[in-house]
Parts: C-alpha cells; structure tokens; sequence
C-alpha cells in the first residue's frame, strides 16, 4: 500500500515517534513515546492481565503496528518474564526501512537489532522473533482483519478519532469484542466521551484509569 510521507521527531522522554504529515499526526504521544506505550500497554493492558491470570500463553491483536514499540515492549516482557506471547498486529501503511533504521527504541545494539527484526519480518507469516515471542503481520486495516476469536488482549492504537474517526465506529468495536476470548481486554490511550460509550454499546465493561503523561484518563475494555 502507499506509504504516507512520515517525519522522525524526538519525543520529551528522549525516545522517538514519527509525524504523520498528511494528518498532522503523531504516532505517540509528544510528552513521550516509549513511556507512553510501556505505560497504556504494557502495565495497564499486558502486565495487568498476565499477573491476573498466570497464564503461560497469551495471544495479544494490535491496531496499529506503527513504529514497532508496542511490539518491541511486549518481546521485551516475554523474554524477561518467560511467558509465550503470540502477537497479531495490522498495518496498512508499513513503515520503511530507512525510516524504521532511525529509531532509537533499542538501548543497546541487541536490542536495536530486536527492533529491527520486527520490522524485517515476512508480512502474512507466523515468525519466531524470540524464544518466548512470535509475531504475525498483517497488512491490512481492522476492518479487513479476519482470524479466530480467541485472543487474551487487544492493543488499540490507531490514530486518535479527530483524525481517523471511522477506525474507532461501532461496528469496528463490535469486531474487536468478537476477537475476544471472555475475560479478554482491550487498552487505549485514548478517553473520549463517544469512544467510551461505543465501546459499552458493543458489549464491554469500560474502565477509565489514570492517563499515560500528559493525559488525564486512559481506557481499558473488558469483555465478561
């Protein structure tokens, strides 16, 4: 698919995001990129739920693979805690390899090359990136994703409804819902009236919890 003209920016914890320039958007959040994922989708969604449930398998589906971080923080976690992650994320808009080779998420060289292999992996096909962490991409949008309904966890993170309001409609919600295995729960950064509402219209419990950096309130969905 054709890829949008994207800028590299560095966020205020030092990590980078990048400036979608057609919607005059970011891709994370400017107060800071990686504390920002680590904090919506890592503590309040992965995190959360593994300590909740021991499981030893998690399947996770991602809206939005992005920059890789989100991706990246959940490899982390599951080489560090030993727990099997099978991770699903689409994207219709792949990012490049001369934009993705700038990004600074990796702290040392083994993890910049963790990074890179996200990025580098076959899209459409199951790959083992690590032990405990295997990674399907699919490029496609969520209305074009179709799989079996049984995922632990769904990583919202497509961009915000001012900018992309149809990706965040009912019908979408609805499909993610159904994506659900009970119990399953969907993390957002974001905490709008309407997307709320959306999300109790298709079936979920709505959580609002405290906001990443520079935000008041986050959302979390549970499917009971």
């Amino acid at each position: 698919m054709t890829n949008h003209k994207l800028k590299l920016i560095t966020t205020e914890d030092g990590s980078h995001s990048l400036l979608r320039e057609d919607l005059n958007e970011t891709y994370h959040s400017f107060h800071g990129a990686r504390s920002e994922s680590a904090y919506v989708f890592i503590e309040q969604c992965l995190r959360y739920y593994a300590e909740q449930t021991k499981k030893g398998r998690i399947r996770i589906f991602e809206v939005g693979f992005g920059t890789g971080l989100n991706a990246f923080l959940a490899a982390a976690l599951a080489e560090e805690n030993k727990v099997a992650l099978e991770f699903h994320s689409v994207e219709p808009f792949p990012v490049v390899r001369e934009i993705f080779e700038q990004l600074n998420f990796g702290q040392t060289p083994e993890e910049q090359q963790l990074l890179h292999r996200l990025h580098e992996s076959p899209w459409e096909s199951p790959q083992s990136i690590t032990s405990h962490f295997s990674l399907v991409k699919h490029e496609t949008t969520l209305e074009g994703f179709s799989a079996a309904s049984d995922f632990d966890m769904i990583f919202f993170d497509a961009f915000a409804p001012s900018k992309q309001a149809e990706v965040w409609e009912l019908a979408n919600l609805k499909k993610c819902f159904d994506l659900l295995q009970p119990g399953g729960i969907l993390t957002t950064y974001c905490a709008q009236g309407q997307f709320k509402r959306n999300l109790a219209a298709a079936g979920f419990e709505v959580q609002t919890l405290k906001g990443a950096m520079g935000k008041k309130e986050m959302v979390r969905g549970v499917r009971n």
